[in-house]
């Protein structure tokens, strides 16, 4: 679910102008699962926009106090999440880590840096999620080392049923600042693509899988 209305547009808004977010429907792109798509999102872009990522840490912030105010401590997804995740426990005065992919093939073969605490309540932070599958590898990572995850917050969402039914099924509790159910609306309104797009760009989200093939 998003956090707040308002909140998603103004950050679609943002996410738009600076070309986080691009919208293509008739020269779509490829993702690296194959899938033909409408859009592409790359969020690490709002770290180089100073009042952009000041807006989403100050909303990430709000959005935990509010709903997920028992967090102990935050935990970034690499890479991506990690540089949002130390600003937002920054923010709150939180201890934080961050959760690799896989674990370090070195060393002392580290997957979670930093200090977890067994029971230690935990709040995930991500910058994008699609599918689910990456995202919650990380919950199962720190649900394995011990944590208590109480929920996942990110910038964005594709709003793909398969994730809402993966998040569900993990019993994880995913907030986001903004989506593409909320961005499509600003995007005509601005009149990044045509009203007469947005059927298309529905179509693609209700079957990412099968759209163009």
């Amino acid at each position: 679910m998003i956090y707040s209305t308002s909140v998603a547009d103004k950050v679609a808004s943002l996410l738009l102008q600076i070309n986080a977010v691009k919208l293509s429907p008739q020269k779509p792109f490829t993702w690296a699962s194959g899938w033909k798509s409408p859009i592409y999102c790359d969020n690490r872009l709002t770290l180089s926009y100073p009042e952009v990522r000041t807006f989403l840490k100050n909303n990430f912030i709000s959005l935990i106090k509010e709903k997920l105010n028992n967090m102990e401590a935050i935990a970034g997804v690499a890479t991506a999440g990690i540089a949002h995740g130390a600003l937002i426990a920054d923010g709150l005065d939180s201890p934080f880590l961050y959760v690799r992919s896989s674990p370090k093939a070195h060393g002392l073969t580290n997957q979670i840096e930093g200090k977890l605490i067994p029971g230690q309540k935990v709040v995930v932070v991500e910058d994008l999620v699609s599918t689910g599958k990456s995202s919650l590898q990380v919950v199962d990572t720190l649900r394995s080392a011990g944590a208590d995850v109480i929920g996942m917050v990110a910038i964005f969402t594709y709003n793909f049923d398969v994730a809402d039914e993966a998040f569900k099924q993990a019993n994880c509790n995913l907030i986001t600042l903004s989506d593409y159910n909320s961005l499509i609306p600003v995007a005509v309104k601005e009149k990044i693509v045509s009203a007469e797009n947005m059927e298309t760009l529905k179509q693609w989200r209700s079957a990412p899988e099968k759209w163009m093939q």
